[in-house]
């Protein structure tokens, strides 16, 4: 299974994050490429305690869904919405420098990735406490996923 754990799948996922540019098109969804960018720093910044984001979800989300989400062989599904804090249209962070904010998503995803960890986990919105394993896998998974948005 991919996850950031794995060096070869953090290469991989960098890799592909130096093709996306700020003129990327979208195959589905809302966000532009630099709006995807600042809404996968601001997740890993939700994961680390960085910022504050709103819980939703019930037992279903914290077990069933995670389950599916994290290990089933499936992609995640187009169009899930996000939570407010995470959308750069209502309260995520507004895009800024594309340079810049590329190099914060990659260095934030290097500090995820990194042991030791300088932060604690923090409950996932939707799936609740997670395992370090559980993250890592959720964070390949998330990156991924908007990747896809972009055709990488």
């Amino acid at each position: 299974m991919r996850s950031l754990a794995n060096e070869n799948d953090r290469t991989e996922l960098s890799q592909r994050l130096l093709q996306l540019n700020s003129s990327s098109t979208r195959h589905w969804g809302k966000m532009s490429a630099h709006q995807m960018i600042c809404h996968l720093h601001d997740s890993f910044k939700a994961a680390t305690g960085e910022k504050a984001v709103s819980p939703a979800g019930s037992v279903f989300y914290r077990t069933i869904i995670k389950w599916i989400a994290l290990y089933a062989p499936l992609s995640w599904p187009r169009g899930v919405p996000t939570r407010p804090e995470m959308d750069q249209q209502v309260g995520g962070t507004a895009p800024a420098e594309w340079e810049k904010d590329l190099s914060d998503l990659r260095l934030i995803i290097d500090r995820f990735s990194r042991e030791p960890r300088d932060f604690l986990w923090q409950p996932h919105p939707l799936f609740g406490g997670m395992s370090t394993g559980a993250w890592l896998r959720w964070g390949y998974l998330h990156v991924d996923h908007h990747l896809r948005q972009f055709g990488l």
